[in-house]
């Protein structure tokens, strides 16, 4: 009986809302609409879910808070960067909630999972720490993984004493201490910021005086829930100014199954790159078929959001030469999931990876094959050897925060240019595989030092650069990087057309005229505008048809690799390079 009046009060209280649906048109498509494809099978099913739901502002938390208990539900975490809750709810109930007008959307509460000492010296970041004195002092990093004890040689401050370890919470199991049961995010933590005191500096991470803020939502066993990363993420913004938090590292990783413009989780990571903090997030290992056979299109979330800087994984092959240099291939390539966006951005070492390791953590058992000794006498094996792109994406992470550091005032639109401008591109790997090509943290440190000096100074030698940069689906090659472009806007989304008021949005000046913007996107309406591109001399087609429809690039060797849709009913995207061979045909990528 009680169940049944709440059942009813329920119903009331959605038909008593102004605009609110009649109780006879709940579970209509257009309500299951708000349903995430992981959930709308499980409306019609018996059981619970753990859910995100989003409502259209924060007044309505209150209310969605009711509206959840009184189906059933039980109300968990907020999540108050997305006005969001996280709750059980009974599958039942799915429909009403989706059917009232203050519910935006609601997703699986899905699970996420990690996805995992020449490394500095094979990215440049040891020599560049050398020549410029940088080390990321200053720069706090907030690291949403499986957290770090504080304890730690390698995470000592050697100059004020104690910890770098700033900040530590816990959404697991709500412990005060730090300390990480799992191991993945110590690892991902000495990547970033060790600073090699175990073994006479050899094996430092790449930013070793960074400030560090542990976020823990992966248990014991390596799995959390979006929920809690959001929350992280949330937390990390809302601390953003107390800490100076200018980059997150997500090594954690979860399956695409709704456009980023909807899943939860990309849109947490939107608001932290709204708010100033360049997001860095492992692309994933799935780069592989079961068969073996290179696979495309198994970018993960967060990475699959534009927004985002994905990071895939290259193997420095043991050596500190670049130029044996290959991407490995458990790293996912683009493009994205039901997006179809190109990913991942760069590439950096993954493979053979050596940091830290926690003593009182599941990988210091199960991985114990992979330990490692220091230099100094210790208790224990403080090192450890693994290989994934959760380990390529700390690379990136202390690199961005040697740019901080050069440079405080970049933006993350800023932050992610310079990383692809200044990146090396391989021959032989289409830019599904390697992004704008392999990080050179050398060259994109010099670049954001010497975009905050004064006018007049030398522009940085580009030999070996890519020169380029992946605008959404476009490339954009043929000019030099300037400091206050509109495309470095926060206010501006990576892949935009125009700016927020209509402005044709600009990255540079041309290099063969110096004194005009360059820019892109269609009839830009003003005479110092570009509104068309060529092909250059090397075969790369570059973007800039004024219809829009297209969007094309292409490798060294001359091939065209064309991204967009094949036919007008957009059944399928064309990805790849052409090939001579009679037997080759084309790659095809389902949108659907």
């Amino acid at each position: 009986m009680r169940k049944t009046n709440a059942f009813a009060l329920l119903v009331a209280l959605f038909v008593a809302l102004p605009g609110a649906p009649t109780s006879a048109q709940f579970g209509l498509p257009n309500a299951l609409n708000k349903l995430d494809p992981l959930l709308q099978p499980r409306a019609t099913q018996s059981g619970r879910s753990r859910v995100v739901l989003s409502v259209t502002d924060a007044r309505s938390l209150t209310l969605l808070t009711t509206l959840v208990q009184l189906a059933g539900g039980v109300v968990g975490r907020s999540l108050p960067i997305i006005n969001g809750l996280a709750a059980d709810v009974p599958n039942a109930a799915l429909p009403l909630l989706a059917g009232n007008p203050i519910v935006v959307h609601i997703a699986m509460d899905r699970v996420a999972v990690g996805a995992l000492e020449r490394t500095g010296a094979t990215v440049g970041s040891t020599a560049v720490r050398q020549a410029l004195g940088l080390d990321g002092s200053g720069v706090a990093i907030a690291i949403i993984d499986s957290g770090s004890a504080a304890t730690l040689d390698d995470l000592s401050d050697p100059v004020a004493g104690g910890t770098r370890v700033d900040q530590f919470v816990d959404l697991v199991n709500a412990r005060q201490t730090p300390y990480d049961d799992y191991g993945h995010g110590t690892h991902v933590t000495g990547i970033v910021g060790g600073n090699g005191f175990d073994s006479s500096g050899r094996r430092s991470g790449i930013a070793p005086a960074a400030r560090l803020i542990e976020l823990k939502v992966l248990d014991a066993s390596g799995q959390g829930r979006i929920s809690d990363v959001i929350a992280a993420i949330g937390y990390a913004v809302a601390q953003k100014d107390a800490w100076n938090i200018r980059v997150i590292n997500l090594s954690v990783a979860t399956g695409v199954y709704e456009s980023y413009n909807l899943d939860p989780l990309t849109l947490a990571t939107r608001a932290a790159v709204d708010a100033g903090i360049v997001v860095v997030a492992a692309a994933g290992n799935n780069g592989r078929s079961q068969q073996g056979a290179t696979s495309y299109g198994g970018t993960t979330a967060p990475g699959n959001a534009p927004w985002v800087l994905t990071v895939g994984a290259s193997s420095h092959m043991g050596t500190i030469d670049r130029a044996d240099d290959t991407v490995a291939t458990f790293s996912s390539r683009g493009p994205s999931a039901v997006d179809d966006a190109a990913k991942p951005d760069v590439v950096a070492p993954g493979v053979g990876t050596e940091s830290l390791s926690d003593p009182n953590s599941a990988f210091y058992v199960t991985k114990s094959p992979y330990l490692l000794n220091g230099t100094v006498p210790t208790s224990y094996l403080p090192y450890l050897s693994l290989s994934g792109t959760s380990m390529a994406a700390p690379v990136v992470t202390g690199t961005v925060a040697l740019m901080l550091q050069a440079n405080p005032g970049l933006t993350p639109n800023a932050v992610k240019a310079i990383l692809e401008y200044t990146a090396q591109r391989y021959p032989g790997y289409d830019r599904l595989t390697q992004g704008a090509g392999f990080l050179n943290a050398a060259g994109a440190v010099e670049l954001a030092q010497f975009l905050a000096s004064a006018p007049g100074t030398p522009y940085p030698s580009t030999s070996g650069w890519s020169t380029q940069i992946i605008w959404g689906n476009r490339l954009i090659q043929g000019g030099q990087l300037t400091a206050h472009a509109s495309a470095w806007s926060t206010l501006v989304t990576w892949g935009d057309r125009t700016t927020p008021t209509g402005q044709p949005i600009t990255w540079g000046t041309s290099f063969h005229d110096t004194g005009r913007n360059v820019v892109w996107g269609n009839r830009c309406g003003g005479a110092d505008c570009h509104t068309t591109w060529t092909v250059a001399n090397n075969g790369d087609a570059v973007v800039g048809a004024d219809d829009g429809d297209t969007v094309v690039w292409g490798t060294d060797d001359g091939d065209t690799v064309v991204w967009g849709t094949s036919a007008d009913d957009g059944d399928t995207v064309v990805w790849g390079t052409s090939c001579t061979d009679p037997s080759c045909e084309p790659v095809i990528w389902p949108t659907q």
